[in-house]
């Protein structure tokens, strides 16, 4: 009886394009009529498909966690101290309130209790994340890896070298596994992770584990990152997550040899005062260091900026967010906003009990966002507003996980961000789109946005960064060289070679080409693209070729 429901399902949803509004009333009907008493998962349904059904049956669970065209994935670095000490705020850590849990984490987010079941390995972290992808219908081919966990850059060499390593060559294995000859082997990969079944069946998760284990075998970093360029399976993107003071010229040497185009660095304020009351371990001089190497060598900044710290009133803590964009030192490419939050076992929490400090309340925090989103450019990405922990975790502060949509639903901010204006699940008119440049200065370099857009319906299609740097820090950058630190097409993420509702439609290209133009105009000979492993292929059939930690081309 079960074979035959999830049959006539499967049947149905090849011949029909079931609305997703729809799905649930359908499901209930065939409970109904084939005396079913649970509503099946649209995973469920998925697992119990065969081979041939696949290319009829289309059945994306999650789509906004490819919404950007690129699979996501968080992988967390066991619990290691940070050589500053403990910033009075943060919470986690090795022996802390909440055990042993990688610093600024409680142990209760998705990715840090992803990294606990898989032991912090990267290898088996990347292979879990891979099968949940898989599993709920996506399309997990370009793969953006965001290394969390504390100041990774501060761990020891050899424990940062394997776990960048060993989370590209799981990207690969995987390929090689499910994707023989570049087509996908449902029946493998159900046999391997032992689906359908109950997922949080402990023993299994013992038996896949041991499986991964004897694949995982030994391999290096640099013949990882050569299969990578050609994977079914390819990291476009690599973010680490660090502090300015360990934001430097070595740091960011050892990031592009790990292939890293992306840094999150926590600036958390702008004011010197606040760094030193929390024990931050810098000052606004570093940051601000940090952040012009970082983009002098291509990469791209997401800044974290923590509002409601000790000694600072509501005013101040606008005017400091409305400086990150006012000030050339900062302006950064992305955002992400954390209220401070009171977490157990804290020094905050302690001056907290005694009175010593209040957190910024909900609607505080609401309004100052409000006030601060029409300040954000064009060219800034909100990433995040409010931490991706369980509201339980804290002892005070900003009290909801849906703060963003609560801000603007009470608020209705105005805010022309890209996450604002991407293209999300809108019907793009592609017949009245636009090429704008946007030239700005950024930490004592020039900075040009280039981007795709409907004025009309105000959506972003995709976008470049380009930066004439102010420095000259390695051989592959000369002093008539041009950055490209970004370069982003959006669309729901899309199999490579295959077209998308945005993506694969010639914008790349076309962005790529007005870099280049500009760069010309200003007597620029050479550009020099910061590029995911896993990208090399499409700028190399562009006319670049790999110098170094870049893709170059000579104008």
């Amino acid at each position: 009886m079960t074979e035959q429901f999830y049959q006539q399902i499967i049947e149905t949803l090849k011949r029909k394009n079931i609305p997703k509004e729809d799905m649930t009333r359908f499901k209930i009907d065939l409970c109904k009529q084939f005396k079913v008493k649970k509503i099946p998962t649209d995973i469920q349904i998925l697992m119990h498909a065969k081979q041939e059904d696949l290319k009829d049956l289309k059945l994306v669970t999650k789509p906004t966690r490819t919404i950007s065209g690129v699979a996501t994935i968080a992988l967390m670095t066991k619990p290691f101290a940070c050589p500053h000490g403990k910033c009075t705020f943060c919470p986690g850590g090795p022996q802390s309130y909440y055990g042993d849990v990688p610093q600024s984490y409680t142990g209760k987010e998705p990715s840090t209790m992803r990294g606990i079941r898989n032991d912090y390995d990267s290898y088996l972290e990347t292979f879990n994340r891979l099968e949940q992808y898989i599993a709920t219908g996506h399309v997990p081919e370009k793969i953006e890896i965001i290394v969390q966990g504390g100041t990774f850059l501060s761990m020891p060499l050899d424990y940062q070298n394997d776990f960048i390593t060993f989370a590209f060559k799981a990207m690969n294995d995987f390929s090689q596994l499910f994707f023989p000859n570049n087509d996908f082997d449902l029946d493998k990969f159900k046999e391997f992770f032992e689906l359908p079944t109950e997922i949080r069946d402990e023993e299994r998760t013992i038996r896949l584990k041991q499986k991964m284990y004897e694949i995982r075998g030994s391999s290096n970093l640099e013949l990882e990152k050569q299969r990578n360029q050609t994977s079914k399976i390819r990291c476009v993107g690599l973010t680490i997550e660090t502090k300015p003071d360990w934001g430097k010229l070595d740091e960011g040497n050892r990031m592009l040899d790990f292939g890293c185009t992306r840094v999150e660095l926590g600036v958390q304020s702008v004011y010197d005062k606040q760094l030193n009351i929390t024990n931050r371990g810098h000052d606004i001089k570093d940051t601000i260091e940090s952040i012009k190497i970082l983009k002098d060598l291509g990469f791209k900044i997401n800044a974290h900026y923590m509002p409601g710290l000790p000694e600072i009133n509501y005013e101040q803590d606008l005017k400091g967010m409305k400086q990150l964009f006012s000030d050339p030192d900062f302006k950064p490419d992305m955002l992400k906003i954390y209220p401070c939050m009171v977490a157990p076992g804290t020094p905050l929490y302690e001056q907290y009990k005694k009175g010593k400090f209040v957190p910024l309340s909900t609607e505080d925090a609401a309004k100052m966002l409000a006030e601060f989103k029409p300040f954000i450019p064009t060219y800034c990405r909100v990433q995040r507003v409010q931490r991706d922990v369980p509201t339980k975790q804290w002892a005070a502060g900003v009290g909801m996980t849906n703060f963003r949509q609560y801000t603007f639903e009470k608020y209705k901010p105005k805010c022309r961000c890209i996450r604002c204006r991407e293209p999300m699940k809108k019907q793009v008119d592609l017949e009245n789109v636009q090429l704008i440049v946007q030239e700005y200065e950024a930490s004592q370099g020039k900075e040009f946005f280039i981007s795709f857009e409907n004025i009309e319906q105000d959506i972003i299609l995709g976008f470049c960064r380009l930066r004439f740097p102010s420095q000259f820090l390695r051989q592959e950058i000369t002093q008539t060289s041009a950055l490209i630190r970004e370069l982003h097409v959006y669309g729901t993420a899309t199999a490579i070679g295959q077209e998308g509702k945005v993506q694969h439609k010639g914008f790349g290209k076309k962005l790529l080409e007005k870099a280049e133009q500009i760069s010309k105009e200003n007597k620029k000979d050479k550009i020099v693209i910061i590029s995911g492993v896993g990208v090399r292929e499409y700028y190399a059939k562009l006319g670049y070729k790999l110098e170094g930690s870049y893709m170059v081309k000579k104008l």
